[in-house]
């Protein structure tokens, strides 16, 4: 019996073994791995050569200025007057109008300064009002003009900048010569600086000395100059301006 109650036993332990499931193996999760792409070599650059930087031709220290191109080494002002000048350049002139009575006004050359030199310059104006040359002009130390009028005059100033816009003249001599016309203002006129003396000129003859010591200018730029009187509007007209060293 017991024999019987063993072989039944391990047959139930043998069919409890053959019945319980084998473990399931876990399957690893596939790792999709993204699709390898190809960064593409950058784009050439390329640098630009460097734009050669060609600077304005200089000007000689003696030349002629014909107002053809430009007014770019020309500074212009005035003094007086309640309406600014008009500046235009036309047909190969420079012309200055002014539409205010007793209006001074300036154009000065900024390239050279000249311890000697002579300026001259070919003009007309009307209906009345004064033209001239410049030459020794400083801001600080001041300025000699020689100018000539629509009444048959010249005279030669010694001017000085008291401030912005205002100058202050002392008058070195005036008078008539025989090569000026009442109503003309159409003339060639010169000034020569020359250590301590002007030399005057109109229509290329030289007319008079000037002695200057007393008021110590030495050097300066050049330049010209328009003035209106009582009756207006003033035309200036120059043709052009020359600078030369003195004969």
């Amino acid at each position: 019996m017991k024999k019987l109650f063993l072989i039944g036993c391990l047959i139930l332990m043998t069919s409890c073994q053959a019945i319980t499931p084998a473990p399931q193996i876990e399957s690893t999760p596939l790792v999709t791995l993204p699709t390898p792409t190809e960064t593409p070599p950058p784009a050439p650059t390329f640098t630009p050569a460097p734009t050669a930087t060609i600077p304005p031709t200089p000007v000689p220290l003696f030349f002629t200025e014909e107002f053809s191109t430009d007014l770019g080494a020309w500074t212009s002002f005035q003094t007086g007057g309640a309406q600014p000048a008009i500046t235009t350049l036309e047909n190969d002139t420079l012309r200055v109008l002014m539409i205010s009575p007793n209006t001074w006004g300036y154009a000065i050359h900024n390239a050279h300064e000249y311890p000697n030199v002579f300026v001259s310059a070919k003009f007309s104006g009307a209906p009345s009002g004064s033209i001239g040359v410049v030459c020794d002009y400083s801001e600080t130390n001041g300025w000699y003009e020689f100018n000539v009028t629509h009444e048959g005059t010249y005279s030669v100033l010694f001017g000085q900048w008291l401030a912005e816009g205002i100058s202050e003249y002392k008058p070195i001599l005036d008078g008539e010569s025989e090569y000026l016309q009442i109503g003309n203002l159409n003339y060639e006129i010169g000034l020569t600086c020359a250590d301590n003396l002007l030399l005057l000129h109109i229509n290329g003859k030289m007319f008079r000395k000037v002695d200057v010591t007393r008021f110590g200018l030495t050097q300066g730029k050049i330049g010209i100059s328009a003035a209106s009187f009582d009756n207006v509007p003033m035309n200036a007209i120059f043709e052009w301006v020359k600078v030369s060293a003195p004969e």
